[in-house]
Formats: structure tokens, sequence, C-alpha cells
């Protein structure tokens, strides 16, 4: 066993970890929306208006706090009126980006505003500039949250929904260097300026906006939009970043049955995002010096080939061991960059990438992802503390990988939380922990298994987190084990 040192000091205060950098993404994607989320009032499977019982109480109970909506690059080929109304009437369309096949327009904004309501979080409705206009973007806020007497509230009304929805986040495009319109930063920069000025504040609702931020390391397309856009248009811009364990989108390796060196390689890579976000940073800093827009991390995630005998338009994967560590090294990333990440979401929520749930027909199961939020979810709106950990890195056929993985935080009564992993395969780590404060009591969960770990609709439990008694405590001193591939949290009580 390898001892390593953590110094944790809760004297030396950071920002607030905005709960949003816990959220998810939902798509009109394969199975996410329909089988995963939604099977329809009439369905056998036991739902709510028709949206899957098991898979909201799965949510809720995760503390999902935001959710993504309606796409990706579904966004700006949605047309939402054709989402409203008499679900027979409703206009069908091909979807062109995923799987080419017929979307029929069930779940639109209404469900989707109940199935926010329904497991407590957050909208974040990314609207359409690649193909729609500014008056369709704009009665459609309108539309969800207007109280006046107007033409859209009246329709709103006519649809079965009488007072106006909550809606803060509001996305101006998708990806709008790339599927969302293939646009230049500067013909972008002067969409989002027009659309965003008709996207208006009706009533006591403020709209947060998010522009469309960079691809991956774009650092260009990321000077040119803060160069046109400020902090009284603006909240934030996004970034989008995925991890391709072979750096090949024709080959991105599977998601299960793979090697060593596609597990390494597959840390290295998601390990990348955090030097990203450095980068952006500083651009922004030379436009934003007061910090008044904020980063939204809200594509991320691995991507590998999707699965065998499955609809390559589907993205529907497995998920491992090897993503929970992926988790919990991202999540990690993104606490400590909370002064200026203000959300982050993971896609996709279910049967779709790094999904929390995969679902076949009445069958649901929890992924080793799942798990991982759901052991960090009291990060989310606690105080990150200074954590500092000794470095370690492991070698592979004469590559150095970072191995260990940690963040904290503190909630208003004192408790102090502390999730940690070890990407190493084959090494367990003793952490020697010094709290600058006494603790008399320290509760701690691991997730751990081997790389190639995951659940299966035949064994739904297989890799789940479990109460861990690897963790002793002596007043401002504490002694963690963290075996092999695993992910570990733990609660500091007075």
């Amino acid at each position: 066993m390898i001892n390593k040192n953590l110094c944790i000091n809760t004297a030396k205060k950071g920002a607030t970890i905005r709960k949003e950098i816990y959220g998810h993404f939902s798509e009109h994607l394969g199975r996410c929306i329909y089988g995963g989320i939604y099977v329809g009032e009439d369905s056998d499977i036991p739902n709510t208006r028709g949206l899957r019982n098991d898979v909201l109480k799965a949510l809720k109970d995760m503390a999902i706090p935001v959710l993504r909506w309606p796409g990706g690059c579904f966004a700006d080929e949605y047309h939402w009126r054709n989402g409203i109304g008499p679900k027979n009437e409703r206009v069908t369309m091909i979807n062109t980006n995923w799987g080419g096949v017929t979307e029929d327009n069930s779940f639109g904004t209404h469900e989707f505003m109940d199935l926010c309501d329904l497991i407590g979080c957050e909208p974040y409705i990314s609207g359409n500039v690649g193909s729609g206009t500014v008056r369709e973007m704009s009665e459609w806020i309108e539309y969800i949250t207007s109280g006046n007497i107007s033409p859209m509230t009246d329709l709103r009304k006519k649809n079965g929904r009488e007072e106006p929805w909550h809606l803060k986040y509001l996305g101006i495009g998708n990806e709008n260097w790339g599927c969302g319109g293939f646009m230049t930063p500067e013909y972008y920069a002067n969409q989002y300026r027009q659309f965003q000025q008709f996207c208006k504040d009706y009533g006591d609702n403020k709209l947060y906006k998010i522009a469309c931020g960079p691809n991956g390391g774009d650092t260009a397309w990321t000077e040119k939009l803060m160069s046109m856009i400020n902090p009284m248009i603006a909240g934030a811009i996004s970034l989008h970043f995925y991890t391709i364990p072979t750096g090949d989108w024709n080959n991105k390796g599977n998601a299960t049955g793979f090697s060593e060196e596609l597990y390494h390689s597959t840390i290295r890579e998601t390990r990348r995002i955090s030097p990203i976000i450095e980068s952006h940073l500083a651009v922004m800093d030379r436009y934003d010096p007061d910090h008044k827009i904020g980063l939204c991390v809200d594509e991320w995630g691995c991507w590998y080939n999707v699965e065998e005998g499955t609809n390559p338009g589907f993205l529907y994967q497995q998920n491992t061991m090897r993503d929970a560590i992926v988790a919990s090294v991202n999540l990690n990333i993104f606490n400590n960059r909370a002064d200026r990440i203000v959300m982050a979401n993971i896609a996709q929520v279910v049967n779709v990438l790094q999904s929390v749930i995969l679902t076949e027909g009445p069958k649901m199961l929890k992924t080793p992802t799942y798990y991982v939020f759901s052991m960090y979810k009291e990060h989310q709106g606690s105080t990150l503390v200074e954590s500092l950990l000794s470095d370690s890195t492991f070698d592979h056929e004469g590559i150095a990988y970072p191995d260990l993985s940690v963040s904290s935080s503190m909630k208003e009564d004192g408790t102090l939380f502390v999730t940690l992993s070890n990407a190493n395969l084959k090494e367990s780590y003793k952490i020697n922990t010094l709290i600058d404060a006494s603790y008399g009591k320290a509760d701690a969960r691991i997730l751990t298994g081997s790389m190639n770990d995951h659940n299966t609709f035949e064994n739904p439990d297989a890799v789940a987190d479990a109460s861990y008694d690897g963790v002793t405590l002596q007043g401002d001193r504490a002694e963690i084990t963290l075996p092999p591939c695993s992910v570990v949290t733990v609660t500091f009580r007075k």
C-alpha cells in the first residue's frame, strides 16, 4: 500500500459549488426520451402522465438539479409549435441528426416542464438558432413564462396550462460551429446578440442566457465570442468536451471488454478537460476581468462505439467502473473550479452515451456513473474548501498517469464532505489526512470493482455503492484507504 498525504484547510474557503454542476442532458436521440423517459399514458409500464415512474424516482433520488433539452443537434432543427396541443394533431418530422427516425412530437414543452416539476429540477432549454427564427424563439419564451394577456399566453392556457412556468436557463443555439449551422464565430456572435435581445423577461421570471461557446480546445471561437458579447447579454458561455479513448472519432473503442491500455488512455484523455478549461478561462479573463460571465460545460462524458447490433444513430453504450472513475475525476475538476464553472451537464441522462440510467422495455438499471452522482450530491450548494493532495502518478508502459483525484466542501453546520477516486488498477493508497479542525465521526461510502464491471438487466446490482469501513479518525487526523479502481466519499461530522 502506498502512502500519500492530504491536507484539508477548512479555513480557506472557495466558491459555493453550484448545484447545477451536477446537471444532466436529455435529447431526442435514440431511446433517451422515448422508451427511456417517456412511454406514453397508455403504456403498461407504470407512469405518471406518460413519464416512467422508475426513472422519475431514480432521478429524484439522485437529486438531479437541472436538465437540458431538447438537444444537442436536435435543438437546431426543433420547432416548438410542433410539440404542443392534442397529441393526435401534432406535426411529425424526420430526426435527420439521429438515425433518420420519425419524431412524432408526443414529448414536447408541456411534457418536459412536467418532467422537471416531478423530479424537482430546473429546466434548461436550448433554443433553435440554426434553422429557427428570432420570432419563433421569442414566442416560445413568452408561451412558457408570460402571465400577461397575449396570444401566446392564451395558446398555453388552451393547451391545458393556466399558470406560466418558471424558466431560468436558456441556451441560444447549440454547437453552432458544427451541427447548429457551421457558423463562423463572428456570424454566430451577431446571431446571438439579435436572438437574445428578443427573449424577454416576463413578470418575475429572469432568464439566464447561455451563448454557444467552443468545441473542445478551440480558443479562437472563445476569443471572438467574448470580444462581441458582454455580461449585459450573457450569463455564461458553453463548452463541449467528450472523452474519446482512442482519439479517433471513427473508432472510439468499445464500452466493455476493453484492454488496460484503453482504460489508461481514457483516464488520460478525460483529464485533458482541465487544461482546456483553463485555456478558455484565460481568454475570458481578458474580456471579463470581473468574472461576470460563467463557463457552462453543458456536454461532457465518454463517447464509445455503439453496442453491437444497435442503431449507430442511437449512441447506446454500456457503462462500467471506468466510467465511474471518469465521472469522479470530472466532478472533482468542476468542484475545484466552482469559482468559474456555473453548470455542467453530462451526456446523456438515459440510454445515450455516458448514461446514469439504462432501460429495456419495463426494466431499468442504474449505471456506475449514477452511483457517483448519488455519492457526490452532498457537494451541491456546499462551500469549496482547499484540498492539497501530494502528487501521485503510476507508470504504464513508460507513461506516467495521474491516478488520484479529490475535492472537498463544507456545509453551513461545519460538516465536511470529501470525495476521492483512485484510477490505479493495481495499487491501493493510504491517504494520511490532516484537517485544520477536529471531527468526532466519519461515515464513508465506496464504489469499486474491476475496470470492466458493469450492471446488466440480468444482474442490475453488480456494481453499486456501499457503506465503507476503510476510514479511521482521531481528532484532526484520518486515514482513508483507497482500493484500486475505486471512488470513496467521506462525511466528517463534529
